[in-house]
C-alpha cells in the first residue's frame, strides 16, 4: 500500500472518541465520536454503541446536531445524553430507549448544562445548570435585537470571561433535580454569588454531594473550595471540613462513610501535585492525602492537539478498600489504584501512551478505558482484571493511519541546564536519511503545568511531513517528574526552564543528520512566553513562530481570564501592581530583538490575547 505524508487538512478527517460507558449488564459501550465538516468547519457528534464480547461499532444517534456525554439508566433500558437537536439548537437533556425507540425530550430549560447524573433507583436525575441571562433571552425573542447583537457589556465581576468559552453570563451554576419520568425539574441552590458544580449522589439516593467556593467574593478567593452535602428533597447544606485549596470531583464510598476527592495544592502553591485525598463523609474526622507520600501526580496531564484532556473523578472498588485515579507520570497518562490506608499503590495501566476515560463494570472484572498513543488519538480498549488481557474495542481513523507515513519518534533521555535528567523525543521526517542534514524545530508546550508524551499531536506530523526533525521535551516547571522539578521556575520563568530547553537543542544540535544554521523554535500559551524569552536570549534560532504569547508579565496579570489566579500560577507572592520590577523581570518583551519571527494572533482566546502578540510585533519594528 502506497503512503502518503500527513497534511493539514487531514485534521478534518479524523473522528474523536469520548464519554465511553459501560452497560450495567456489562455487555455493551456506549460513547460520542465527534467529527468537524471540512467545509462549514461545524462541529457535531453522535452517539456510538460497541458490543464488549467483540463486534462492530454501530451508530446510535444520527444527525447535524451535537449529542454527548451518555450515561445508561441503572436497569440499562435507557440511556440519558445531552444535545442540541431541537429547533432552537438549545441544548437539553434526552432519554433514549436502548432497545428500540426515538429520542425524548426530558427538559425544557433556557440555559446550560453541566454534569449530570443518575440517582441510584434511577427515578431522578441531578445536574448542574446555568440559567441563561434574561438579556440574552430577549435578544433571542426580539428580532431588532437579536440583530444588533451585544450593544455592551455590564461587567459586575472581577472573573468575566473564561478561555474557551467567552464572556461569562451573570447567571451562576447551581444544582437542580429532573424527575426521570415527567421531566419535572427542581432547582436544589441558588444564589447569584457562588457556583455550584460536579454534583454527585450519596448511596443510599438521600443526599447530593458538591464543590462550591462560597467565600465573600469567589473571584478573590478563588482558591477556597468546599465540599457540600444538600438533601436531595432540599434544604440547608452542610460543609464537610477539608483543607484550603481548590478540589476536583468528589465521590462517595459504596457504603456511604467515605469522600474521595483531588485537591490541587494549597494556597499559593500551584506547583504542587494534584492529589487525591479522602475525608470522613460525616465529616467528623480530618481529611488524609493519600497520594503524596508516594510523590504522585492525580490527574490527566498530558497533553495533545486533539482537543481533550480530561481527568475522571476516583472510582472505588465495590468493597470500599481500593480507590482508583490516573497518574501522571514521565510522558504518560497511566491507571493506578491505592489502598484505603494508602500504604500501596498498584499500577492497572502503565502502557505507553494515555488513559484518558476509565470505567469498571458492574462487577469489577472488566474495565473499559480510552486509550491514546503517539500514533492513534485513542481507542476504547476493554481490559479484563482476572486475566489481565486488554484489546481495543474500536477501530476509528484506521483507515486514515494506515495510509499515512507519520515518521519515527525517538525517546531520548538526556541532562538538563544543571545536570539534571530530562526526557525528549525527536520525530523524524518521513523517508528521512541520516545522511542527509535537516531543518529542525523545538517546540515547547504551554501550562506550564502539563507534560508532553506519549500522544498524538497532529502539529508535529504535519511539519515533520514539510521535511523538519521536530523535537519536544519536558523541561523543569512542567508537571510528571516530581513536585521540585515543578517548583524549579517558581518565580523565576526563564530561568531553570530556559537553561533545560538551551540544553536540549544543543544535544539535538550535535546529532550529524541536524543543519544547525536552520533551527526553529515555537510553542503557544507559556510555550509562546518561552518562544519569545528564547529569541531575547539568544541568536541561535533562524527562525521562531511565537503562538498565542505571553509577552508582558505585568498585562498578563491584569488582563487575562486567570485573574486572580496567574500571581499564584506564576509563582509571585504580589500582584504585578505591587511588585513591578518582579514582574517585568520576567516579561520577553524587556529583552527582544529583531530576528526572524511571526507572532500569530488569536482574537478569541481570553487568556493570552492579541494584545500581547501585537506588542511582540511592534517591538521587532522599533
Amino acid at each position: 500500500m502506497d503512503k502518503r505524508t500527513i497534511t493539514a487538512e487531514d485534521l478534518y478527517q479524523f473522528q474523536l472518541i469520548s464519554n465511553g460507558e459501560i452497560s450495567p449488564d456489562g455487555q455493551h459501550v456506549v460513547f460520542t465520536l465527534q467529527r468537524v465538516d471540512p467545509k462549514t468547519h461545524k462541529e457535531s457528534s453522535n452517539l456510538w454503541v460497541v458490543p464488549t464480547e467483540g463486534g462492530s461499532a454501530r451508530q446510535f444517534t444520527y444527525g447535524d446536531q451535537l449529542d454527548r456525554r451518555p450515561k445508561w439508566s441503572p436497569d440499562g433500558r435507557e440511556i440519558a445524553f445531552l444535545s442540541n437537536r431541537g429547533p432552537a439548537r438549545q441544548t437539553q437533556l434526552y432519554l433514549i430507549p436502548f432497545y428500540g425507540g426515538e429520542a425524548r425530550p426530558l427538559t425544557q430549560l433556557k440555559g446550560e448544562f453541566g454534569g449530570f447524573a443518575w440517582s441510584p433507583d434511577g427515578r431522578q436525575l441531578v445536574c448542574n445548570f446555568r440559567k441563561k441571562d434574561l438579556e440574552a433571552i430577549e435578544r433571542e425573542e426580539d428580532e431588532q435585537k437579536k440583530q444588533l447583537g451585544v450593544v455592551a457589556r455590564h461587567i459586575t465581576r472581577i472573573v468575566f470571561k473564561q478561555d474557551g468559552y467567552g464572556f461569562l453570563p451573570q447567571e451562576r451554576w447551581h444544582i437542580w433535580t429532573i424527575d426521570a419520568a415527567t421531566g419535572e425539574a427542581r432547582q436544589l441552590t441558588e444564589g447569584d454569588l457562588y457556583d455550584e458544580l460536579e454534583p454527585t449522589w450519596s448511596s443510599d439516593g438521600q443526599h447530593i454531594l458538591f464543590r462550591s467556593n462560597r467565600t465573600g467574593d469567589p473571584d478573590l478567593n478563588w482558591d477556597v473550595t468546599d465540599l457540600y452535602l444538600i438533601p436531595v428533597s432540599g434544604g440547608e447544606l452542610r460543609v464537610i471540613p477539608t483543607p484550603i485549596g481548590p478540589k476536583e470531583t468528589p465521590v462517595f464510598s459504596p457504603d456511604g462513610r467515605w469522600i474521595a476527592y483531588y485537591q490541587l495544592g494549597g494556597r499559593s502553591d500551584r506547583w504542587r501535585h494534584t492529589n487525591l485525598w479522602l475525608v470522613p463523609a460525616d465529616g467528623q474526622g480530618e481529611a488524609r492525602n493519600l497520594t503524596a507520600p508516594h510523590e504522585t501526580l492525580a490527574t490527566h496531564a498530558t497533553i495533545n492537539d486533539m482537543g481533550r484532556m480530561s481527568t475522571m473523578p476516583p472510582t472505588w472498588s465495590p468493597d470500599n478498600q481500593t480507590i482508583y485515579f490516573q497518574a501522571s507520570e514521565r510522558g504518560n497518562t497511566v491507571l493506578k489504584s491505592i489502598s484505603l490506608d494508602g500504604a500501596r499503590v498498584w499500577n492497572i495501566i502503565d502502557s505507553y501512551g494515555a488513559v484518558e476515560e476509565f470505567k469498571f463494570d458492574p462487577t469489577h472484572t472488566r474495565l473499559i478505558y480510552l486509550h491514546g498513543t503517539m500514533t492513534d488519538p485513542g481507542q476504547i480498549w476493554l481490559r479484563d482484571l482476572k486475566s489481565h488481557q486488554a484489546g481495543p474495542l474500536t477501530h476509528f481513523n484506521q483507515t486514515l493511519l494506515d495510509g499515512l507515513e507519520l515518521g519515527q519518534v525517538e525517546e531520548v533521555w538526556f541532562k538538563g541546564g544543571e545536570g539534571n535528567d530530562l526526557q525528549g523525543w525527536i520525530l523524524k521526517p518521513p523517508g528521512f536519511d541520516p545522511a542527509r542534514r535537516y531543518p529542525s524545530i523545538l517546540q515547547i508546550h504551554g501550562g506550564p503545568l502539563v507534560q508532553y508524551g506519549n500522544f498524538f499531536m497532529h502539529e508535529f506530523y504535519f511539519l515533520a511531513a514539510q521535511g523538519y526533525v521536530v523535537y519536544f521535551c519536558n523541561p523543569r516547571g512542567g508537571w510528571g517528574y516530581g513536585e521540585a522539578h515543578a517548583r524549579a521556575i517558581y518565580n523565576d520563568w526563564g530561568g531553570a526552564d530556559y537553561a533545560d530547553l538551551m540544553a536540549w537543542a544543543d544535544w539535538v544540535e550535535q546529532q550529524s543528520y541536524i543543519d544547525p544554521a536552520r533551527m526553529g523554535v515555537t510553542g503557544g500559551s507559556y510555550g509562546g512566553f518561552m518562544t519569545t524569552w528564547i529569541i531575547g536570549h539568544t541568536d541561535r534560532f533562524r527562525a521562531a513562530v511565537t503562538q498565542r504569547s505571553v509577552s508582558n508579565m505585568l498585562s498578563m496579570d491584569g488582563s487575562s481570564d486567570l485573574a486572580y489566579r496567574f500571581h499564584a500560577l506564576f509563582g509571585a507572592e504580589k500582584h504585578a501592581w505591587e511588585d513591578f520590577d518582579n514582574y517585568w523581570r520576567q516579561s520577553p518583551l524587556k529583552y527582544i530583538w529583531p530576528t526572524p519571527k511571526r507572532p500569530p494572533w488569536s482574537s478569541t482566546t481570553k487568556r493570552t490575547c492579541a494584545a500581547r502578540s501585537s506588542r511582540v510585533s511592534r517591538f521587532l519594528l522599533r
